[in-house]
């Protein structure tokens, strides 16, 4: 597959279409240099973004917490969104905004840079294989940890905050893992490395609080999921130590959807009915095919 910036299609950039191999920035462009960028990752199914708004309406408020504001307003989002992903032709697809201070000042401080938005699509199957949503993903423990909220901008889908994540998951895969879990700066169960953690105990379901990590628009989801079929959903804090008496396991996530998990670190689990189901749940709701 030739890589991203060398594709056939189109790019919304700064309010038009551009073809994708134009869609570019100067190389001092204050978001390379000081990670002030934000962005969201969503899928679309038959033709529909899914929960287009509250991304868009995310996409802003991660930038208000890096200090800037995107010129366009979550409707003219929206639109744009549902304009490219027309303009390549797509239906099932993964969308992916990314708002950006330009290239007008390079130091740390961004006065006077100009912001940018640019909303890209391309088809994009399962985050993992078939047969590793079957039978369930192997985690590794990441070597890096969440940051306190002290520390970091943690409610914002800022570009700045995944390294971490994104070294975890470069860990894991050389160890022969699929992902990783990450711990928080506190020790506590925190998320995968680009997905949010469920567990299952008793018949309950059990997440920890995202009070230093992104309170996931999918997880949301899974939550009201659970809700709705009677299952009782608890948010606290989860400890290591606690992962042993936990049943099953699975992450969730715009690009992973609902992924089920075999083991995490030492700690097995179950691939059990009740992960399953809301893993249907799941699918069933963003293919339109609920009841």
């Amino acid at each position: 597959m030739a890589g991203f910036d060398d594709r056939d299609g189109w790019i919304w950039f700064d309010g038009k279409l551009v073809p994708w191999r134009e869609a570019n920035v100067h190389i001092l462009t204050h978001a390379m240099h000081y990670a002030s960028s934000v962005f969201e990752g969503q899928r679309a199914y038959g033709g529909r973004i899914f929960r287009l708004s509250d991304h868009s309406r995310r996409l802003r408020r991660s930038a208000e917490l890096l200090g800037f504001e995107i010129p366009w307003s979550v409707e003219q989002i929206d639109a744009a969104c549902n304009e490219v992903l027309k303009a390549n032709g797509l239906e099932d697809a993964y969308l992916r905004p990314v708002a950006w201070r330009g290239s007008e000042s390079m130091g740390v401080n961004p006065k006077g840079t100009e912001p940018h938005l640019a909303i890209a699509c391309w088809h994009w199957g399962k985050y993992f294989d078939e047969e590793k949503q079957h039978r369930g993903i192997r985690l590794d423990i990441a070597p890096w940890r969440r940051p306190a909220p002290f520390t970091a901008p943690v409610e914002s889908k800022a570009a700045g905050l995944y390294m971490i994540a994104s070294l975890s998951k470069q860990h894991a895969d050389a160890r022969g893992y699929d992902d990783a879990l990450m711990f928080d700066w506190r020790g506590q169960v925190a998320e995968a490395t680009g997905a949010n953690a469920f567990f299952v105990r008793d018949g309950k379901l059990i997440t920890p609080t995202p009070d230093c990590f992104l309170n996931g628009i999918t997880r949301q989801t899974v939550i009201e999921l659970a809700q709705k079929r009677g299952i009782e959903v608890e948010e606290r804090a989860v400890w290591p130590e606690e992962l042993e008496s936990l049943e099953q396991m699975f992450v969730t996530g715009s690009a992973a959807e609902v992924t089920l998990v075999q083991s995490a670190g030492p700690w097995n689990f179950e691939v059990g009915d009740l992960s399953r189901q809301l893993q249907r749940d799941y699918d069933d709701l963003v293919n339109a095919r609920q009841a």
